[in-house]
């Protein structure tokens, strides 16, 4: 059958890109027979206490009269389940002191597509003829941005300072002498902690981001999918911020309920109203699932022990670990750096001056049953050319931890290689 003949909006959304690519990868390898150490993808870790808790919750849904054929066979309003937004407000409100009501928090069938949403709404060709960009204002960022622009030039970027507290650990900040804010920026975007990196923007960083964006009458978009106030995968103290001009996006993907696609918008109500008139359009509504699983834990505050004394101590140990293993396989004389672990749950690994690309060194595991990424998905509107962008991977540390330790090892195996070819 030939291929159809696509719009420019269905050719956008089909032709290749890094999350087709590394999603592809990764529903190959949770469903296939043959083993592969999935190192790649971004599902989170099966902790046995917080499926506990999300188990019992299910039970107790399942007791409750016409508790589960609610959750099953009613729509929710297309700004999401009210049950569970307000008891989120509250949450934030007793928790942090925001003026924060009902009228701030819409849901969307998870942070991506509401991520989605928003960067098309605030930037793009706009009424006044203009065309307005998002900027991303440290690379490398989220993979899954690079290609939510309807237009291809949705996206700027700024490449980072690099601080280097060791000679086998760097950290990126935001190069704010460079940062090209102009007329054309319609929002500002930063994730925190950020993918692929675990880099965690200071305190002093989103005031300062916060702060142009104020002035300049922009949003600030913090992603928050990884940080506070939950899943709380953070490994350095942070102050969490909201205001009128700031819109959080968070998720219920990490806490532990990837498959629910449920992600949260914290926004002011204009931008509310606005995305609860997408999801009509597109969606209907969202799904009830999460909402009706999470809400008793939202409600209780137990959503945020969870967050802070199971899911952060478990990852925090597991990336320590990973760090250590990554270090004792590979060869200390080597150039190689390792970003600075504050969060999220991957590895960033930096291969100066190698002879290779990352994509090939990619290739190279892949044939070896390893699967991470390479880095120059990364780079979401940093148009100029840097080799940097080609020398580093994203490895997961999340999933299997045999697999984590035996495919670090290969990582080093194959590094190790790489480098000694180009010195022969």
């Amino acid at each position: 059958m030939d291929s159809p003949n696509l719009s420019q909006f269905g050719h956008k959304l089909t032709c290749e890109s890094g999350i087709l690519v590394l999603m592809d990868d990764m529903g190959k390898a949770l469903s296939g027979d043959h083993p592969i150490k999935m190192l790649g993808g971004g599902n989170p870790a099966h902790i046995p206490e917080v499926n506990e808790a999300l188990r019992t919750s299910m039970e107790n849904i399942m007791e409750e009269e016409g508790a589960f054929e609610a959750m099953i066979g009613n729509y929710d309003p297309p700004q999401g389940n009210m049950k569970f937004i307000r008891s989120l407000a509250n949450l934030l409100r007793e928790t942090y002191g925001w003026n924060i009501t009902e009228e701030n928090i819409a849901l969307a069938p998870g942070s991506q597509c509401a991520s989605f949403s928003l960067m098309n709404m605030l930037a793009g060709d706009m009424q006044d003829g203009t065309r307005k960009k998002v900027l991303l204002p440290i690379a490398p960022e989220y993979i899954g941005y690079a290609d939510q622009g309807m237009k291809e030039d949705m996206f700027v970027s700024c490449k980072p300072t690099i601080e280097c507290p060791d000679e086998h650990t760097f950290k990126y900040h935001v190069d704010f002498e460079h940062l090209p804010v102009d007329d054309s920026i319609a929002a500002i975007c930063v994730s925190r902690p950020t993918n692929p990196t675990g880099n965690v923007v200071t305190d002093e960083e989103v005031e300062h981001l916060s702060a142009i964006a104020k002035e300049r009458g922009i949003p600030l978009i913090l992603d928050n999918a990884y940080g506070a106030p939950f899943p709380q995968i953070l490994f350095t103290d942070i102050t969490p911020v909201w205001d009128d001009h700031i819109i959080l996006l968070m998720s219920l993907s990490k806490v532990g309920l990837p498959s629910v696609r449920t992600g949260i918008v914290i926004a002011s109500p204009e931008i509310i109203k606005a995305l609860s008139g997408i999801t009509a359009i597109a969606a209907l509504s969202n799904g009830t699932i999460g909402p009706y699983l999470a809400e008793p834990l939202v409600r209780s505050g137990e959503i945020m022990r969870l967050s802070h004394d199971v899911i952060r101590p478990f990852y925090e140990e597991r990336a320590k670990q990973a760090t250590a293993w990554l270090h004792e396989s590979m060869d200390q004389s080597l150039p190689y750096k390792l970003h600075l672990c504050e969060g999220a749950i991957f590895l960033w690994l930096w291969l100066e001056d190698l002879p290779i690309t990352a994509q090939e060194l990619y290739e190279r595991l892949k044939a070896r049953d390893v699967i991470v990424v390479p880095g120059h998905y990364f780079f979401p509107g940093l148009e100029e050319e840097w080799r940097h962008k080609h020398e580093c991977i994203r490895i997961n540390y999340a999933l299997n931890f045999e697999d984590v330790q035996e495919g670090v090892q290969i990582i080093a195996e194959e590094v190790k290689k790489a480098y000694a070819e180009g010195n022969s």
